[in-house]
């Protein structure tokens, strides 16, 4: 018996580099799998790619609590259950001083990495007070230190850390478990955008530089961070609740 038969897990941010590799990990260990995005075309594509019988989507924004509430109530009419929620979704925002940084897009930053969030961990606990469950939050290595020129994202991946630990205290009782990871740079689209953010004329080196200040001298890869997402799902971690969890090469050390 494959270890999340029968079990169902619920990622955002679903068509992203972490959300993809995240959902082919649970499909291979036998979960149902329902993956929420903005971007319609990319889940189709990210569906096609994984072509597996127990996977499904839904195309939500996440600074929509209705539309947070329709994937859901999706999931739950999907598959029977949420078991796994894995509250993924995030937005790096821009490369700019904060007397400089625009109001829209600040906003943007944190209504999807903290108002996102918090709608989803709103609607998917009263399904889970059922029966249990675990909910894993991305923040970021940007979430237990400070970046200059990048104030919104820094800002909203050091206040899921607070929500987690206030969800997983109010979980507890219903043996829902809520925890952060929190990865280095990833080597994907995001960390893309922010070396020609950081470095516009050498992206190239910008990635060289971010590696030079990981310990173990390179960026994490998608699979890293799905890993423990995994570790965090599963019975394994039935103990773990409330806890910060780095992804990181060291650079928290």
């Amino acid at each position: 018996m494959k270890k999340f038969s029968n079990k169902t897990v619920l990622i955002t941010g679903g068509s992203g580099g972490i959300g993809t590799a995240t959902a082919a990990l649970f499909l291979k260990k036998g979960a149902n799998v329902m993956l929420v995005d903005i971007d319609e075309e990319a889940l189709k594509s990210t569906s096609e790619k994984l072509n597996n019988d127990n996977l499904a989507y839904i195309k939500a924004n996440v600074t929509d609590e209705k539309q947070v509430k329709k994937y859901v109530d999706a999931t739950v009419e999907k598959f029977g259950s949420i078991d796994i929620f894995f509250n993924n979704a995030g937005v790096e925002g821009k490369v700019l001083p904060l007397d400089e940084y625009p109001l829209d897009i600040f906003n943007q930053v944190i209504d999807v990495n903290i108002k996102g969030v918090y709608y989803g961990l709103r609607h998917v606990f009263p399904v889970m007070k059922e029966n249990g469950g675990s909910i894993i939050i991305t923040s970021s290595v940007s979430g237990l230190e400070g970046t200059a020129n990048v104030l919104p994202y820094v800002t909203s991946k050091h206040a899921v850390i607070g929500m987690m630990r206030t969800a997983a205290l109010e979980g507890a009782p219903h043996n829902i478990r809520v925890n952060t990871v929190n990865p280095s740079p990833v080597d994907n689209r995001m960390m893309r955008s922010l070396e020609a953010g950081f470095a516009p004329d050498d992206a190239v080196n910008a990635k060289k530089n971010f590696e030079a200040g990981i310990p173990l001298g390179r960026y994490a890869t998608n699979e890293d961070v799905a890993y423990i997402v995994e570790f965090l799902a599963s019975d394994k971690s039935a103990f773990i609740t409330g806890t910060v969890n780095s992804v990181d090469g060291g650079m928290t050390a």
